[in-house]
């Protein structure tokens, strides 16, 4: 008996080994997909002319962005339900509805293409303008607020749970209420989303992401089964 639990709890290590190891490099590709996405669409977005190339490479990346986005919330939801399922559901529905909102952005950077090739034709200018502030609506619902929720729903779930290094859930804690804050700051106008209070209170988001991401892919998951 003893060795058949032994076994049981070996298999159960190795899973959760492999889930630490996938959400580990899914989450650095977020990283590295969204930088490049935002770097190569911004210039269609800031009207550069001849810009529609790059920024349709640009809309690959964020797709990329959006598979990785899914991926680390259904990677990591068997994982931490143990220690919270309704929680763990809400961080995985969070992590689901920043996907779709980074989706639907893309497709107003798409549809501006178009736009700006027949940009003769009468009430491109309004479209143009539409589809500039669809973008950056659903950028601020999308990489902001659905961010920053899911981000602190899964660092409470990490800090309670102890699978990871506190210090480390401890930035997330940070960074998630920040940036929704920041995100509510920029709605109310009080700065621009691309600004330097803007880029700050995204530190620590970004800090969090990249050093679970590192922890994850290097040491795993602590070995701990009993929940708080």
């Amino acid at each position: 008996m003893s060795s058949d639990a032994d076994a049981a709890v070996s298999a159960d290590d190795d899973t959760d080994r492999r889930a630490a190891f996938v959400a580990g490099v899914l989450f650095l590709v977020t990283e590295v997909a969204a930088i490049a996405g935002a770097f190569l669409y911004r210039p269609l977005l800031g009207g550069e002319p001849g810009a529609g190339n790059r920024a349709l490479i640009g809309a690959l990346c964020e797709l990329v962005l959006v598979a990785a986005v899914a991926g680390t919330g259904v990677t990591l939801f068997p994982v931490v339900k143990r220690w919270g399922e309704g929680i763990a559901l809400g961080y995985l529905c969070a992590r689901l509805l920043e996907a779709a909102m980074i989706l639907l952005g893309i497709v107003a950077v798409l549809a501006l293409t178009t736009v700006r090739q027949e940009a003769a034709q009468p009430g491109a200018a309004a479209a143009d303008a539409a589809l500039v502030a669809v973008h950056d609506w659903t950028f601020l619902l999308g990489p902001n607020i659905a961010l920053g929720l899911n981000t602190a729903l899964l660092a409470w779930l990490m800090y309670r749970s102890r699978l990871i290094p506190r210090p480390i859930a401890v930035l997330g804690l940070v960074g998630g209420p920040l940036i929704c804050a920041s995100a509510a700051a920029v709605m109310f106008g009080l700065y621009t989303q691309l600004s330097v209070p803007g880029s700050l209170a995204a530190l620590p988001v970004f800090a969090w992401e990249v050093t679970l991401a590192v922890r994850l892919i290097a040491r795993g998951f602590r070995r701990t089964r009993e929940s708080d």
